[in-house]
């Protein structure tokens, strides 16, 4: 998975993380999440505030 999956790594975050609301997910530990997932290779740097928010927005709407 790359930055611009969002959907597959909400997916993802949602099976690592089923407990968890993400509308209150800092974008510091969303970043962590993501980068701890085994399916996730893309490099760090790449990430940005925009497409950390499409990620959370993604896993929000899968959560519900």
């Amino acid at each position: 998975m790359k930055w611009t999956d969002s959907l597959e790594i909400a997916i993802a975050l949602d099976e690592a993380h089923p407990d968890v609301d993400p509308r209150y997910v800092r974008f510091t530990d969303l970043r962590e999440w993501i980068l701890a997932l085994d399916e996730f290779d893309d490099a760090p740097e790449h990430s940005s505030e925009r497409i950390l928010e499409a990620i959370q927005m993604a896993w929000i709407e899968e959560k519900d």
